[in-house]
Parts: structure tokens; sequence; C-alpha cells
């Protein structure tokens, strides 16, 4: 039975792994930065997954600390990056105003 688990997540790993790259691969090419951020957003969750079914697999607790401070970090970097994005955002949308502000002096 233990074999059988051991294959069980062996899969799961080997899919989870595939999902990461074809977030990388979204990440990478967007169209759009909302897209990117979503992309990176679902590769956190991803490893957090990750690190779980190892703990699993190796039968180590600590592991499962190890991925809560992880999901710290990854909803962190992922308020942070769309800090930034609303700030170039905020930015490029100032720059439209002043330049049509400026087409209407003209």
């Amino acid at each position: 039975m233990s074999n059988l688990y051991n294959i069980l997540y062996t899969a799961a790993l080997v899919i989870i792994g595939l999902l990461v790259i074809a977030c990388l691969i979204r990440a990478i090419r967007g169209p759009r930065i909302a897209d990117r951020v979503i992309a990176i957003n679902m590769i956190g969750t991803l490893i957090v997954i990750t690190i779980c079914i190892l703990s699993f697999m190796m039968q180590e607790s600590y592991l499962v600390d190890i991925a809560m401070i992880y999901t710290m970090l990854s909803f962190l970097a992922v308020v942070l990056l769309t800090k930034v994005y609303m700030g170039v955002y905020r930015e490029k949308h100032r720059q439209e105003q002043l330049q049509k502000e400026g087409e209407q002096h003209d």
C-alpha cells in the first residue's frame, strides 16, 4: 500500500512540475502584466503544494513549516508586484493626461 502512495505522490509531483512550466511560460509571454502576476502567484501556490507532498513522502513534518513560510513570502511578493504595477499604471495614466492637456493647449 505504501508503494502505491509513492507512485501517486510521484505522479502528482510530475503533473505539478508540468503546471509550473506552463505557468512560467504564461509569466514570460504575458500578454498583460496582470497575467504575469497571476502566473507568479500560481507558481508560488504550486511550489507550496509540492513542498507539502514532499513532506508526506519523506515523512518530515518540518517541511510543512517551510511551506507556510514560503506561502507568506509568496503572498508578500505578489502584493509587492501588484503595488509596483499600480504605480507604473498610475504614472503612465498621468503622462497620458499631461500629453492630452498639452495637445489641447496647442
